[in-house]
């Protein structure tokens, strides 16, 4: 329409300078011309005055049209409601530049406080990104959020802890966060994409040090109506490895209890018993037997010899002796241990490498023999959990100094073999008595060495590490 206009508006200029022209030409002729014939003067004056009529009258057409968009201007002016109108200005110039005044200094306001507006929503959206900031750090769980994605979004500070990981974790996909969890993993990634709700399941993790942890996790879709595509999803971790492990111990303790009760009653009996048997195995050995007879009292003798180590082993356990507490040298008891089985590694062409010599000075409230005898088991097992089948055949034993939460300082011993581990399935029995998987093993020395640890106030603990091979955890009170 406004193209068509245009032309329009070209097209009456055109023809207002075509009757100009003329008008022009006549009055040239008329002027230029005095042997103009009397006659033909008339037609010129009229041809004159016509082309000068239609002239003027599309020079009126052409300011119509070019005062068309002034007076469409002043009209609005007129129609706008604006708070400050001169009804007494006569002059439509002025009646206009006031009037767009006016609206000028209305836009500006209106401006002002728009701007007041959209800082005071920035304070409120500011003010509810703080509280939410905060109501996720106050969070006791570890907290992590992902979008639809699957990257991580929101950490809170047990989160961090946790994972072991820092602000750089934001962003990072699922199977990267939880590469030490891919259980944990696998179940974000079904939440993102079945929304499906995960309530406290138990999670098998491990963290930067290769120890084993016991998680708590839930994980939730963060919009549940959006169907079987999750907007995002949520994820809240506890670490439940000391609440599985105190109840761990309180079922042995009570297996250790009714242990106890059963064996006072069976230990002299079995002890009368073998010694019968001994001296009756002795008895055969004196005899003038053939090469066939003193070999089977020989195998007899020795069988009846086990059977009396293993009854006061179980005795030893059943009924143990008071601690007689002392300070001992970590790192000296550990020496003692290794220089005292040096032969059994000789013997199964098994290395030994001892790591903490700088905490030598470490120190812990024990009964040294006691403690002693237990350490040799652990080390001991390690070595002969590594097959002969095996190529890499060490055993690393490593001291260690570590604070809790509360700040308690806690000397760990950690013995880890390059053996074939231990099953999963036996992770959680191997302290209980008489459970062992050697042919030749009688199934006290583990759960022993685990009633000697905890009456020192410490813990002992079995997983497997991530490389292959069984790890023993000792964690004892240090000194101050």
């Amino acid at each position: 329409m406004m193209r068509y206009g245009n032309r329009l508006q070209i097209w009456v200029a055109l023809l207002a300078a075509i009757f100009l022209l003329a008008a022009c030409s006549v009055i040239a002729l008329y002027a230029l011309a005095p042997a103009t014939s009397p006659l033909n003067r008339p037609i010129l004056l009229t041809g004159f005055i016509v082309s000068l009529f239609i002239s003027l009258l599309c020079i009126i057409a052409l300011l119509r049209w070019l005062m068309g968009p002034y007076r469409q201007l002043v009209g609005e002016a007129r129609r706008a409601p604006v708070a400050f109108q001169s009804a007494k200005s006569t002059d439509e110039a002025a009646f206009v530049l006031e009037t767009f005044q006016s609206v000028v200094a209305q836009l500006q306001a209106q401006q002002r406080e728009l701007e007041i507006l959209t800082a005071e929503a920035s304070q409120r959206a500011d003010s509810a990104e703080r509280f939410n900031e905060r109501i996720v750090a106050s969070v006791p769980s570890g907290l992590i959020a992902f979008d639809s994605l699957g990257k991580a979004t929101a950490l809170n500070m047990p989160a961090r802890l946790l994972l072991g990981v820092n602000d750089e974790a934001l962003g990072q996909p699922v199977r990267l966060l939880f590469q030490n969890a891919p259980v944990l993993a696998e179940m974000v990634e079904e939440c993102l994409r079945n929304a499906r709700l995960y309530r406290r399941e138990e999670i098998e993790s491990t963290d930067r040090e290769g120890r084993g942890r016991r998680l708590g996790a839930t994980v939730a879709p963060i919009d549940p109506s959006a169907g079987s595509d999750a907007r995002g999803a949520l994820c809240l971790l506890t670490d439940i490895t000391e609440v599985m492990g105190l109840r761990e111990q309180v079922a042995l303790k009570r297996n250790l209890e009714s242990l106890g009760e059963m064996s006072a009653g069976l230990a002299h009996e079995f002890k009368n018993t073998i010694a019968t048997l001994h001296g009756y195995a002795q008895l055969l050995q004196n005899l003038d037997l053939n090469e066939k007879g003193k070999s089977a009292a020989s195998s007899l003798l020795q069988e009846v010899r086990s059977l009396s180590e293993m009854i006061t082993a179980f005795l030893n356990f059943a009924r143990p002796q008071p601690l007689q507490m002392e300070d001992v040298a970590a790192w000296e008891l550990i020496e003692e241990c290794e220089q005292e089985l040096e032969p059994v590694y000789q013997k199964r062409r098994v290395g030994i490498s001892l790591e903490g010599r700088d905490l030598g000075e470490a120190r812990i409230r024990a009964d040294a023999r006691m403690l002693r005898q237990a350490i040799l088991n652990l080390m001991r097992n390690a070595a002969e959990a590594i097959g002969e089948e095996e190529a890499d055949r060490r055993v690393s034993i490593r001291l260690s100094r570590q604070s809790d939460l509360e700040g308690k300082d806690w000397i760990q011993i950690r013995i880890q073999d390059t053996g074939p581990g231990i099953p999963q399935s036996d992770l959680q029995r191997i302290f209980i008595p008489f459970f062992t998987t050697k042919a030749a093993g009688h199934g006290i020395g583990l759960a022993l060495a685990h009633r000697v640890i905890t009456e020192h106030g410490g813990s002992l603990t079995a997983t497997n590490a991530p490389e292959g091979g069984a790890v023993f955890s000792i964690m004892l009170p240090a000194v101050s």
